[in-house]
């Protein structure tokens, strides 16, 4: 195969990976409930979630005789865990009660850039002038449609806490997709968020039980949290770090930029939240920086290529 067709192949990889992210946000929400109407606490929904897929990566792992990590691959897995075992799950299922399933998809929108932006440093790629200016415009479209929907006092501009809790959680997500896809390039892409998942269970799993609800919970809220223990957790980073690792973390990460649209949508039916014009303008806007972003130059540097491209790296079954 070659390399246009693992680029190819990377891409539609990616493309699935954030379909299934996509429905994160709506089945967050369904997950944590509203201000009056709370269900499970954010803090258990990130840690729930991470214990459930990491009982299914040790099976995993044991089924697919998945080698031990190198020495030298723990500290990456640590910061990948951090990333998106963490960081992001925890930051959104706080913010996700006080936001907007909808709201939430157009903040989120700032990911792709930020993705691009870590893969860059981390893969010595050096972007072009014109796509760091469409990643500033995209970055500010975001931030502007924050405050303006942030309802601050006598009318008055200023971002909201879950809104700051949203763009850190974007940043988290950003630094564990561009460890996560560099240590796909020796390593399967589902073994890196296995064992990631791993070695963060001794603190996910007695913190998960110490936030057990305590009181009954609607069904709707097990089927959202299922979601994102399974799909969200799980099975999307299989299908995303392996399209990071075949099509490079600058260009893969650019598909994110339906991911925005497609919450939006999802949250109609799962959650009766509606489109306005206002939201679906800065969506489309911050749509069209990262598809304008996606065009420009991106010269590659030194960097290590997947093991299927690179016959020095080590092999892995």
């Amino acid at each position: 195969m070659n390399r246009d067709s693992h680029i190819t192949k990377g891409l539609w990889l990616g493309l699935l990976g954030i379909v299934i992210f996509s429905v994160t946000l709506p089945m967050t929400r369904l997950a944590v409930g509203t201000p009056d109407a709370p269900q499970m606490s954010g803090v258990f929904i990130a840690l729930g979630r991470a214990v459930v897929a990491a009982g299914l990566s040790a099976v995993f792992l044991l089924a697919t005789r998945a080698p031990f990590p190198r020495r030298e691959d723990w500290w990456p897995l640590a910061i990948t865990a951090g990333g998106v075992v963490f960081g992001f799950p925890l930051l959104t299922s706080v913010a996700m009660r006080h936001v907007e399933a909808v709201h939430a998809s157009v903040i989120v929108g700032v990911l792709p850039l930020a993705t691009a932006g870590v893969g860059a440093l981390l893969h010595r790629q050096r972007p072009s002038a014109g796509f760091w200016l469409c990643a500033a415009l995209g970055s500010a479209l975001v931030v502007a449609f924050a405050m303006l929907r942030s309802g601050g006092a006598a009318g008055g501009l200023s971002l909201n806490f879950a809104d700051l809790l949203l763009l850190a959680a974007c940043l988290c997500a950003a630094i564990g997709y561009g460890y996560g896809a560099r240590l796909s390039q020796h390593m399967r892409a589902e073994h890196v968020i296995c064992w990631a998942l791993v070695m963060a269970l001794p603190l996910t799993l007695p913190l998960s039980l110490v936030s057990w609800p305590a009181a009954p919970l609607k069904a709707s809220a097990w089927w959202g949290f299922a979601y994102v223990a399974v799909f969200s957790m799980w099975l999307g980073f299989f299908a995303w770090y392996r399209g990071l690792a075949l099509g490079g973390t600058v260009r893969v990460s650019q598909v994110q930029l339906v991911q925005p649209f497609l919450s939006m949508l999802f949250a109609v039916p799962l959650l009766g939240e509606r489109l306005d014009a206002v939201t679906v303008g800065f969506g489309l806007a911050v749509i069209a920086t990262v598809f304008v972003g996606k065009k420009m130059p991106v010269h590659t540097g030194a960097a290590a290529r997947p093991s299927h491209l690179n016959p020095k790296a080590r092999h892995v079954s």
